[in-house]
């Protein structure tokens, strides 16, 4: 889609006409809100570092500046060997997969011996949507299927891909003469050293832009949701931290609340880090791709931790506990085994499902591209049918409306946080290939994000949890008042 804008210069007092693509506005917004947040952190950064001296400014100000001065660029480069012993294993060497879209694609392929190239009569062969039914032919028939091939004589080579009516997956493989050739000595040459650089084409149609089809997108998206999380940090974060500081009777929850989404916060700067590095190499920080995992595994155990404490504390011994203070943090036996049986349960499969994974290449665990991550998501199903089952009892017997309400607000921020990757999960299905994990991934992450919105509205709330818990007004968290109440809890 094009349009087109009349303007008029100012010399000659002409008309004078640009055609502008939807595709070049929305760059032109990004870049626009890249500008005006880096001149808001700028002045941020200064009052900030002026008014609040202690750690948890600096700390502030040095994850804004990390994110906000970095700098833009596009890119994928796989680096190694092309060994003749694992081609003749493999009828081919799988070198990488890459997703082509649009017109102009292009692959380079880089060598550094290229006598060596010529003497094994190397080859480098192209695969468009691989058929896994190329596996049980013949090592000679495979290699023919190839769309392309790229005899590897010189020190680069480049390769065009032809129009993409849709994105569609291409595989590279390696071959030389000693790959069908199973009774031929492979000579002890040293194996070949390689480099091959994939490139889509970007908005003007030059081959510069080297993200995947699967993967675009992805580093604008954590760009916005740092934005988010900055900005939200300016507006809350004083008076989340008074009252923090202050107590209150859900001190121990806002305090695991504020952990879970600053743990989700580090893992969106680790995973923004790690695009835009990979997006100038094509290799990216792969330290940063996996510690934006760890962070994104401890926030979700410790979410798991503090809503099966709630709800399985108050219901395994709401016979003791005083019906004014609802779901209030409970250490009985009871519920702690059931709390630290799940939260064992769920962080073995998050680890067996990443470790799982022969893939060099950084994946999101929201993909599921294993058995760990089917399980997992059947323990979000059983746990949700648990809090269902929990909380239905509690509203079934509970009389006051307001408590009710209270209880129906914790049972959506449950349910959204517990359910929302399994149908997710199961929406994708009606989406292209290509779209699957970015729409599981961007909505399980936005998904969790507002059950945490809806969980502090509840628990910060001075109308309905005042109401429901019988409290005075001074008690709440976020009540500034300068009188001590301490002897009220």
């Amino acid at each position: 889609m094009k349009c087109e804008l009349l303007l008029e210069d100012r010399n000659t007092q002409l008309p004078v006409s640009f055609r502008v693509t939807v595709g070049d506005l929305t760059q032109l917004v990004y870049f626009w809100l890249r500008g005006s947040l880096n001149c808001l952190a700028n002045v941020y950064l200064s009052i900030t570092l002026k008014k609040h001296k202690g750690k948890m400014s600096c700390l502030l100000a040095t994850f804004v500046a990390v994110v906000l001065l970095s700098s833009e660029a596009f890119g994928k480069t796989v680096t190694g060997l092309f060994k003749s012993e694992v081609a003749r294993q493999q009828n081919g060497q799988f070198i990488t997969k890459f997703m082509y879209q649009g017109d102009n694609g292009l692959l380079v392929c880089r060598l550094d011996n290229s006598a060596l190239a010529t003497e094994k009569e190397s080859r480098l062969l192209l695969y468009q949507d691989m058929d896994s039914d190329l596996d049980n032919l013949s090592c000679s028939d495979r290699l023919s299927r190839a769309q392309f091939t790229i005899s590897l004589s010189q020190e680069e080579h480049n390769q065009t891909i032809p129009r993409q009516s849709s994105p569609t997956a291409w595989q590279a493989l390696y071959a030389d003469r000693y790959t069908c050739q199973e009774s031929a000595v492979i000579p002890s040459h040293a194996d070949l050293s390689f480099t091959v650089l994939l490139f889509n084409a970007d908005s003007a149609g030059n081959p510069l832009e080297h993200y995947s089809a699967e993967e675009a997108g992805l580093q604008s998206f954590y760009f916005l949701l740092l934005l988010a999380y900055f900005i939200a940090c300016c507006i809350y974060c004083q008076p989340l931290y008074q009252a923090l500081r202050k107590g209150g009777p859900m001190h121990t929850v806002l305090k695991v609340l504020t952990t879970a989404l600053g743990l989700q916060g580090c893992s969106a700067l680790c995973n923004y880090i790690h695009l835009a590095r990979y997006s100038r190499d094509g290799i990216g920080i792969p330290l940063m791709g996996s510690l934006a995992e760890f962070w994104d595994m401890v926030s979700q155990v410790s979410m798991l931790y503090m809503l099966l404490s709630l709800c399985m504390g108050w219901t395994l011994s709401r016979g003791r506990k005083p019906q004014s203070r609802p779901l209030q943090w409970e250490q009985s036996p009871a519920s702690t085994a059931l709390a630290v049986g799940g939260v064992v349960t769920q962080g073995v499969l998050l680890l067996w499902e990443q470790y799982s994974e022969s893939e060099s290449e950084h994946h999101s665990y929201h993909a599921q591209q294993s058995l760990a991550g089917l399980l997992l998501m059947a323990l979000r199903l059983v746990l949700s049918l648990l809090l269902a089952s929990v909380l239905y009892q509690i509203i079934s017997t509970e009389r006051s409306t307001l408590k009710r309400d209270f209880y129906l607000c914790f049972a959506k921020g449950c349910f959204l946080w517990f359910l929302c990757h399994p149908v997710l999960f199961l929406m994708s299905v009606i989406f292209n290939e290509h779209q699957r994990e970015k729409v599981v991934t961007i909505g399980v992450i936005l998904c969790q994000s507002i059950s945490m919105v809806i969980l502090y509205q509840l628990f910060l709330s001075r109308s309905l949890y005042w109401e429901v818990s019988s409290l005075s007004s001074v008690s709440l968290p976020l009540t500034m008042s300068r009188s001590n109440h301490k002897g009220r809890y």
